[in-house]
Parts: C-alpha cells; sequence; structure tokens
C-alpha cells in the first residue's frame, strides 16, 4: 500500500518546500520510504545541460532511493515568473504526471507532490494547481505562511480544497517573519477556526534544519489518507 499527498500553500513563498522536506524526514523517521515530487516548476538553472529545480534537487536528495531527476519535475522551466507564463507554448501532458508519480509510488511507501504557488495558482494555460491536485486524487496537507492576510487565505484555500471534494488532511504553520507581532495569536485563531487538524507549527530559521523541523510535526491520522494498492 502507498500514500500520496499534495501539499499545497496559502501563497507563494509561504514554506512548502521545506514542510515537504521535514514532513519526508518525519514519516522515514516513523521507518517508511519516501519519494518526492514537484510535477511543475519554473526558475529552474542549467545544470549539466539540463534545467533542474533547486526545490526538485533537495527532494532527489531527501528521498529514500535514487530517483531519477525527470519523474520528480517533470516539467521544468527557465524564466523566474509564474509556470504558465514560463512554459511558453509548451503543451502539458497530464498524463505523463500521472505516469511519473505512479512510478514514483512503485518505489516508496509515501509519495508527497508539491505544487507550484497558491491552490489556484496556474500551471499553463489549461491547469492550476486544484485541478492537478483533483486529477491525481490526493489527500492535501495546506502550509500556511503566517502573516499579515494569511487568515484570509488560509481560510478561503481550505474551503477551495473542500469544495473541489478533496480532504485536507491537516495544515502546517509556518512563521515567515520572526518579529511579527501577534504570530501567536494568529496561529490561535486558525487552529479554532480551521475544520482541518494543525499537524506542527515551524519556526523561522535561517539554515535549513530538515530533523528539526521534522520533530515540530505530526503525522495525520492515516484513515485521513487516500491509500491505493499497487498493480
Amino acid at each position: 500500500m502507498t500514500v500520496g499527498i499534495f501539499i499545497t500553500g496559502t501563497d507563494t513563498d509561504v514554506g512548502k518546500t521545506w514542510t515537504t522536506i521535514a514532513l519526508m524526514r518525519r514519516f522515514q523517521q516513523e521507518g517508511l520510504t519516501v519519494a518526492g515530487m514537484k510535477p511543475v516548476a519554473a526558475g529552474c538553472e542549467w545544470r549539466e545541460g539540463v534545467l533542474k529545480n533547486p526545490d526538485a534537487l533537495l527532494m532527489q536528495q531527501y528521498a529514500s532511493l535514487p530517483t531519477r531527476y525527470e519523474l520528480i519535475n517533470p516539467y521544468a522551466f527557465e524564466a523566474a515568473v509564474s509556470p504558465h507564463l514560463a512554459c511558453g507554448d509548451v503543451e502539458f501532458n497530464l498524463e505523463a504526471i500521472l505516469d511519473a508519480s505512479v512510478q514514483l509510488r512503485k518505489q516508496a511507501d509515501v509519495l508527497l507532490v508539491e505544487g507550484a504557488g497558491g491552490w489556484y495558482s496556474p500551471l499553463s494555460a489549461s491547469l492550476d494547481n486544484a485541478g492537478l491536485a483533483l486529477a491525481m486524487g490526493l489527500p492535501v496537507i495546506m502550509v500556511v505562511g503566517i502573516r499579515l492576510g494569511c487568515l484570509n487565505h488560509a481560510r478561503l484555500t481550505l474551503r477551495a480544497i473542500q469544495q473541489a471534494g478533496l480532504r485536507c488532511a491537516g495544515w502546517v504553520a509556518v512563521q515567515i517573519d520572526k518579529t511579527m507581532p501577534g504570530f501567536d495569536g494568529n496561529v490561535a485563531f486558525l487552529h479554532q477556526t480551521l475544520d482541518a487538524p494543525l499537524l506542527g507549527v515551524l519556526p523561522n530559521l535561517l539554515v535549513a534544519d530538515f530533523d528539526y523541523l521534522a520533530a515540530k510535526l505530526d503525522l495525520p491520522n492515516w484513515q485521513n489518507f487516500d491509500l491505493h494498492q499497487d498493480a
């Protein structure tokens, strides 16, 4: 049996990647094998003649087993703009993304799929993160960057996930600004009002320490996961 989870955020730059890697480490600490996937990424860099994304490279680094980069990040674009602009005239093949996810799920107990930007951020002219998560049929973990405006963004994002017919397995609060006034009060308000479990609060760090961050996270109840039997 394998578990798949889609990681979305209330906006861009809210801590999705660090949360994803911390979750990978947290699952590994439970004795599970884990793979990561970032299906679409912009702002990629040329490495050995191939465009690669720094976030996707982190997922490759922390995967339990060696994984081909093209499975982790099927669509990589150089321009550091919204993917729907960076992709130019490239037509997305949704089946290719789904096939890559199936291959990754065959080699790990858990697959974490990180979206690009927020829930409704476009990935191409015809696909956004919401559509991708729905096509993959995965439960969602929502990353909330605690900053001005996050209360509205978090509540709207959760409602959109639920209206799409997908289960929110939980949410993670990320301290983006160490000096933000009212940080604890904002987290407490969301904890009281969001109809999803709080999985943890990640502190502001200058340098990533994913084992430390993993220790700040709880895993969702297994009944909140979408379980698939591999053929």
